[in-house]
C-alpha cells in the first residue's frame, strides 16, 4: 500500500466521520482525473452529421493541456465535500443531479480549500451580474476565473467537446452510432435511423459504460454537464482556448442524459440554460489546469 493510501486509511480509523468540512483523501480525488493532453482539433458538427443544429458551426480549436475527472462528479463525492445530497435519484455511485450552475462553481470552490489548493472562483453574492440577461435568475451572482489558480473547476465548452471526442469526428467517439450497450440515453428515440434500445428512465452508476479512448466515462449520457461558458455563436475563425460569450441568458451544458433521445447526446449538441436550473437530469464533472 502506497504511503499516502496507508495515511488516509489511518486518518479515518481515527477519526471517522467529520461534518461539512471534512478533510479528503486527495490520492483518491487524484486518482480519478485524467491528463488530457492538448491539441487541435474540429468544434462543432462534422460533415456526416445528418441531425446538426445552425449552432453548431464547425471551426478549427487549439485547446492547452487539462486535468480532468474520469467520472461526473458522484454523490459520495458531493456530500462529503458540501455536506448534503439534493438527488432525486439516491444511489452512492449515482451522479450527483439536481445542481445548478451556482451550486457546481460552489462545490469546486470547496473542494479545492479542502485539497488545500487556490480556489479558482471568486463569488460576489452582493451584487448582480451585469452579463446575466436572465430575468428568472433571481441570483445572477457576479463569478470571476482567476486562470492563474491551480483548484478545481469547470471545463470550458471546448474542453469539454475536445475530451469527449478524444480524437474522433463522428457523431459520437463511439463512431457514428451509440447504443444502450454503451450510454445511458433514451433508446426509444435512437439517432438516425438506427435500431431502438432501452430507456432506463434513471441514472446509473458512474462508469457502468466502456470510457473514450481517453479514459473518461459518460461523456454521452447519464446527465448533462454543467460547462463554464455563457451560451453564445461560435466563431467560423480559429480559436485559442476560447471560454464563451461575455454576456448570454443561459450557461451552457453537455452530453445529454438518460432522458435525451440520441442526437442530443452527440459529441456537438450545445445544451443551454438559465444557471438556476436544477434538475434529476443535470450533473457535473470537474477540471484541473495543467
Amino acid at each position: 500500500m502506497k504511503k499516502s493510501t496507508l495515511l488516509c486509511v489511518l486518518f479515518f480509523i481515527l477519526f471517522g466521520s467529520v461534518t461539512n468540512n471534512r478533510i479528503l483523501c486527495q490520492e483518491t480525488i487524484a486518482n480519478n482525473m485524467v491528463l488530457i493532453n492538448g491539441g487541435t482539433f474540429y468544434m462543432g458538427s462534422p460533415n456526416n452529421d445528418s441531425v446538426s443544429t445552425r449552432g453548431e458551426i464547425r471551426h478549427q480549436v487549439t485547446i492547452s493541456s487539462f486535468y480532468m475527472s474520469k467520472y461526473q462528479v458522484t454523490q459520495t463525492e458531493y456530500e462529503r465535500v458540501m455536506g448534503a445530497n439534493p438527488s432525486s435519484f439516491i444511489g452512492a455511485n449515482l451522479p450527483v443531479e439536481q445542481v445548478s450552475w451556482y451550486d457546481a462553481i460552489e462545490y469546486c470552490n470547496r473542494l479545492s480549500q479542502i485539497e488545500g489548493l487556490t480556489p479558482v472562483y471568486t463569488i460576489n453574492k452582493s451584487v448582480r451580474d451585469s452579463n446575466n440577461m436572465n430575468d428568472n435568475d433571481a441570483l445572477k451572482w457576479v463569478v470571476t476565473w482567476d486562470r492563474n489558480a491551480n483548484g478545481y473547476r469547470l471545463p470550458t465548452e471546448a474542453e469539454w467537446e475536445y475530451a469527449c471526442r478524444a480524437g474522433t469526428n463522428t457523431p459520437f467517439n463511439t463512431g457514428n452510432n451509440i447504443t444502450t450497450n454503451q450510454a445511458n440515453y433514451n433508446g426509444n428515440y435512437p439517432y438516425g435511423r438506427n435500431a431502438k434500445g432501452v430507456a432506463r428512465g434513471r441514472t446509473t452508476d458512474v462508469g457502468s459504460f466502456r470510457p473514450n479512448r481517453w479514459g473518461l466515462f459518460d461523456m454521452h449520457g447519464n446527465v448533462w454537464e454543467w460547462c463554464w461558458d455563457w451560451e453564445g455563436p461560435y466563431s467560423d475563425q480559429p480559436q485559442i482556448d476560447p471560454s464563451g460569450a461575455v454576456s448570454s441568458r443561459g450557461r451552457i451544458y453537455r452530453g445529454g442524459s438518460w432522458g435525451n433521445r440520441g442526437d442530443y447526446i452527440r459529441s456537438a449538441n450545445r445544451g443551454t440554460s438559465n444557471p438556476t436550473t436544477k434538475s434529476e437530469a443535470v450533473g457535473f464533472r470537474i477540471v484541473r489546469s495543467n
